[in-house]
């Protein structure tokens, strides 16, 4: 079955974007998320129509993952009204970034919520369905800095490892049941993102990764689309560092 349906969070950012357009050219019902409220609905309109010149359909459904409920309502009104979710990408994250000495609970507490709490959020909607259908494909995105640690980001870099275990963990809940969940840990990606850091030090970056350039979007699209594949079910509760080799510098 080509047409199964994949939800994507986060999916309006650069690597939310592509890939959908990765799993939409593998014939997926692509499902993509954003932030409930009006200006967040217009911003992912623009988005969608966007996708839709590049010859991509796209649909859209607000969500708040650090809300489990609303996690609750989003899947049953996308299985209502769109199908049975079989394929989860979680892929919202944010930072917020201060050396410990600096940083404040609420900084903290914002990116454990986003980036660890919503894979518990969403996971737990959709698990026992897949596994009663006895199919599904669940990706989470962590990062290099989950696996190395970085400056200034104890919180986003512990929400990241973190996603190591709950993948494993839930990885073999699933391996009978035909339910694979794995990681995705992109390195430094070419995003407006990235593209922030000051020149100076976005150069330094690059000197370090051994392939001698940023990733782009679709080098992690396409570990997305691996792993989600119909006939990936031999792997689960693995991590696809995509990274440009820079884990080992």
């Amino acid at each position: 079955m080509t047409n199964r349906i994949a939800v994507v969070t986060g999916s309006t950012g650069g690597l939310g974007t592509a890939m959908c357009k990765a799993m939409a050219s593998q014939g997926r019902k692509v499902i993509g998320t954003h932030l409930p409220g009006n200006e967040f609905t217009a911003e992912a309109q623009k988005w969608q129509a966007y996708l839709r010149e590049e010859g991509v359909d796209v649909a859209i459904y607000p969500l708040d993952v650090t809300d489990f409920e609303n996690c609750q309502t989003f899947v049953q009104t996308v299985e209502k009204e769109q199908g049975p979710i079989e394929i989860l990408v979680n892929n919202a994250g944010i930072t917020n970034d201060a050396p410990l000495k600096k940083m404040q609970p609420e900084q903290w507490n914002q990116v454990i919520n986003v980036n660890l709490n919503s894979m518990f959020n969403m996971c737990r909607q959709v698990f026992d369905g897949m596994c009663e259908r006895g199919f599904g494909r669940i990706v989470n995105v962590s990062s290099l800095n989950g696996e190395k640690g970085q400056f200034g980001q104890s919180n986003y870099a512990a929400t990241k490892a973190g996603i190591y275990g709950f993948t494993k963990s839930i990885a073999l809940e699933g391996a009978r049941k035909g339910v694979t969940a794995n990681a995705v840990s992109p390195g430094y990606i070419d995003t407006p993102m990235v593209r922030k850091v000051p020149e100076k030090v976005l150069n330094t970056i690059v000197e370090g990764i051994p392939v001698g350039r940023l990733g782009e979007p679709e080098d992690i699209a396409r570990a997305v689309a691996f792993l989600t594949a119909d006939d990936a079910g031999f792997v689960t509760g693995t991590n696809m560092s995509v990274n440009g080799g820079q884990y080992m510098s």
